[in-house]
C-alpha cells in the first residue's frame, strides 16, 4: 500500500527511529498511539534542525490536526524510516507528511500519515502569517 502524496510534496528529512520493546501492545505489536510519537519526534527534529523552536513569547508551530493510515503491524525488534515531506504552504498554514517503513524492509510501507501545521502568534492566541524564510523552506 502507498498514501497518495500531492505532486508538490518535498522530501526534506528522514530519520531511523528503534522499535522499543515498550512500544508494543498486549496483542504484540507496536501500539497505534506510537506511530504518532514516530511522526512527532522526525517532524520536530526536522523542525529544530531548520531553526523552528517554539518559543511562548513570541511565533511557532502548532499541529491543527494529524492523521495516521495503518497498512501494516510493526513489531519487536526493528528500526523504522521515517521519512518525511512538506507541501501546500498557505498563509500561515504547511503540510507534513510522513511513511513509515523497516529498515529491513525498504520500500514497504507500513503506515503513512500526516499533520497540518499552523504558525501561530502565541501571546496573540491567533494564527500569524508564516514568515518567508519559513516559507522559502516549504516550498
Amino acid at each position: 500500500m502507498r498514501l497518495d502524496l500531492p505532486d508538490e510534496k518535498k522530501q526534506v528529512f528522514d530519520m531511523v527511529l528503534p522499535i522499543r520493546w515498550g512500544d508494543m501492545d498486549a496483542m504484540g505489536h507496536v501500539n497505534n498511539t506510537q506511530y504518532f510519537r514516530y511522526m512527532e519526534t522526525v517532524r520536530l527534529e526536522w523542525m529544530f534542525k531548520v531553526g523552528i523552536a517554539p518559543n511562548p513569547q513570541a511565533q511557532g508551530p502548532v499541529i491543527l490536526n494529524a492523521f495516521c493510515n495503518f497498512y501494516k503491524q510493526l513489531e519487536y525488534p526493528g528500526d523504522v524510516l521515517v521519512k518525511l515531506f512538506v507541501s501546500a504552504p498557505a498563509r500561515s498554514t504547511f503540510e507534513t507528511w510522513c511513511t513509515l517503513e523497516l529498515t529491513t524492509q525498504p520500500g514497504t510501507m507500513y503506515a503513512a500519515g500526516g499533520a497540518t501545521v499552523v504558525w501561530v502568534d502565541f501571546p496573540k492566541q491567533q494564527s500569524a502569517p508564516m514568515p518567508d524564510w519559513l516559507r522559502e523552506v516549504v516550498s
